[in-house]
């Protein structure tokens, strides 16, 4: 892997007692990491940094991560193991992809952010209905509990978006149908 970093400030930090040396970004860090073929794979953009010892990054403010596929993660706080190959943070995190939204706390990653768990979590995800024949011809919907489609749309297929909200209880959920979310 190659990195590209940007920062206004930055400190590095002679390690002592035979430790490897701190690199401090105390006015900010972007950063650009490249798969083999020079393709940007991850984008890193923080407030402050903090690289310790040469493995684990120490991420603040207004973090925002970017990953291959385009998903978007935004939270206060990010931490990053180079040797372990994982990143997490214990604050408010919020990803947006283009199919859905999740936001939530204590979130767990690989490196690519790509398969990650996020606990406390709130989401919107956008789902389609296929159209249902009963006896009468009718369409019906599981979402308005089988009338004819509400929204007047004829092939009775209805798009609306699941909100999933996961107590402190690991399997308790609450699921509650709203419209789907305007294109911003």
């Amino acid at each position: 892997m190659r990195y590209h970093m940007v920062a206004e400030e930055w400190d590095i930090y002679n390690g002592t007692s035979g430790k490897a040396p701190t690199w401090n970004f105390y006015k900010g860090l972007l950063m650009e990491r490249y798969d083999e073929n020079f393709h940007i794979d991850l984008y890193i953009q923080s407030d402050t940094a903090w690289l310790h010892e040469q493995h684990l990054w120490e991420l603040r403010g207004r973090v925002v991560v970017r990953n291959v596929q385009g998903d978007v993660f935004r939270t206060e706080e990010l931490f990053w193991d180079l040797n372990k190959h994982e990143m997490w943070s214990y604050k408010y995190i919020r990803i947006v992809t283009p199919e859905r939204e999740l936001e939530g706390t204590e979130f767990h990653s690989n490196e690519q952010m790509t398969q990650y768990f996020v606990s406390n979590s709130l989401g919107v995800f956008p789902i389609e209905e296929k159209e249902n024949d009963n006896d009468n011809g009718n369409a019906s919907s599981p979402v308005d509990g089988g009338s004819n489609n509400p929204d007047g749309n004829e092939n009775g297929n209805k798009k609306d978006s699941v909100v999933i909200n996961e107590n402190s209880k690991p399997h308790a959920k609450q699921m509650k149908f709203l419209p789907a979310p305007e294109k911003r």
